[in-house]
């Protein structure tokens, strides 16, 4: 649900990141007065927020939005609606669309359709290399120069696993402040058809094992790789207790080094996998229990930076196989938050999922319209969160075009009420 609101807001009695309840008055799209009592006069639209809290829009670094290319799956107008239901009001496209967002034309394809929908802020990933074939760089410098300014490059779904490739983009993408999001699987010890943790498990229920070294020796490659060029490397989907011994041991030596963690990844176990239900079949696959506990405490204690989603959707088409042969992926875009809050709310508080959320994201980003304070002259991205819900997850309410969804009938804890972009209404629960 979108309404317009390109006059005057006015939220009242929120509390602002969780802590002293206040009213927030939007004029044309720009907070301009944070406080108590503010009159209402003069606005066009007063919303009720007591009880209600009030957070910075959330940003996601790893959206798959499928456009263009598998609109069947989903669509960049589907996943705006289904952000923007998930509290978020920006979202990074990943570029393994079809054709590839690895040159500047189709980054401003993906930029301009964004906008037209204009729920959230679309921001297009431009590949790392041509085709996300690992060989040859694609246009970097001009996706960066680009009407959609892009800032962040991946190869996502496969691995840079040339190192002199991953060099040569780390190297490049310093000239103008980018940074090369990495998903991190070596071929040769995790092939394309490793579908579930290595270990007794896998052993057990006959699935390609998916070592967690495939994935660490990636992150440690290229955390020295970054501290050679003196450029950026972020780490995509961080699963296994190992890369978060990395990350940390990086960012103790100053390397610009960043992460990220899913909300599955933070919740969900390999466990899951012996009902060979190919909904819980995603890359890097699901871990155990010790790793998930690992993931969770590096949330907690800045190692790592950020959830992202890596929202996934498929047709039915492509998850109604066994196991082996499903696609990998699940959709997340519209839980996120509910999933973070119920297991890690109490050590995170409202400040630490705004931080994880919304401003390091949007710092990684570069989006500066965005994880900004809520505070006068800044623009207004917001959503406003039910912190005492309990619902139930039914995939058949999601906005999402897809149905491959790992919470239906589990319980969460947290809701989204309303998200503003730009002081415009873009959800209302």
């Amino acid at each position: 649900m979108t309404t317009s609101t390109n006059g005057v807001l006015l939220i009242k009695g929120a509390k602002v990141l969780g802590g002293e309840t206040a009213d927030v008055l939007v004029t044309d799209g720009l907070i301009t007065s944070v406080g108590r009592a503010a009159s209402e006069a003069g606005a066009e639209t007063t919303v009720d927020a007591d009880g209600l809290v009030l957070l910075p829009g959330f940003v996601d670094l790893h959206t798959h939005l499928r456009e263009p290319g598998r609109e069947d799956a989903e669509t960049i107008a589907t996943g705006s609606a289904a952000a923007a239901a998930g509290g978020f009001t920006a979202v990074l496209a990943m570029a393994n669309t079809s054709p590839v967002t690895d040159t500047a034309e189709a980054a401003e394809r993906v930029h301009d359709l964004g906008r037209a929908v204009g729920l959230v802020d679309v921001q297009p990933v431009g590949a790392v290399t041509r085709g996300l074939e690992g060989a040859e760089l694609a246009e970097l410098g001009l996706m960066a120069r680009s009407r959609a300014g892009v800032r962040v490059f991946s190869d996502d779904g496969k691995c840079v696993g040339d190192a002199r490739v991953m060099r040569r983009a780390l190297e490049y993408v310093k000239a103008f402040g980018g940074v090369i999001s990495q998903h991190s699987q070596d071929p040769s010890l995790a092939p394309h058809a490793s579908c579930c943790h290595e270990g007794e498990l896998s052993g057990r229920l006959g699935l390609p094992g998916w070592p967690s070294v495939a994935e660490e020796v990636i992150v440690a490659r290229d955390v020295m790789l970054a501290r050679h060029t003196g450029s950026r490397v972020h780490v995509a989907h961080v699963s296994t207790a190992g890369s978060v011994e990395v990350i940390r041991w990086a960012k103790a030596q100053g390397i610009s080094v960043t992460a990220e963690v899913t909300p599955h990844h933070l919740l969900l176990t390999t466990d899951l996998l012996t009902s060979y239900d190919p909904t819980f079949k995603v890359n890097p696959p699901l871990r155990p229990q010790e790793d998930v506990e690992a993931l969770r405490e590096a949330l907690a204690d800045g190692t790592i930076d950020a959830v992202a989603t890596d929202h996934a959707p498929h047709a039915r088409h492509d998850k109604e196989h066994a196991f082996v042969d499903a696609a990998f992926g699940m959709i997340g875009l519209e839980t996120a938050l509910p999933v973070v809050w119920t297991v890690l709310g109490e050590r995170l508080g409202w400040d630490g999922v705004a931080r994880v959320m919304s401003t390091n994201p949007a710092g990684i980003a570069g989006l500066a319209g965005h994880g900004r304070p809520i505070a006068v002259g800044e623009p207004a991205n917001f959503t406003l969160v039910d912190p005492t819900a309990v619902w139930t997850v039914d995939r058949d309410l999601s906005l999402s075009l897809s149905r491959n969804n790992p919470w239906h009938g589990r319980t969460l804890h947290g809701a989204i009420h309303s998200t503003y972009l730009r002081g415009t209404q873009t959800y209302l629960g």
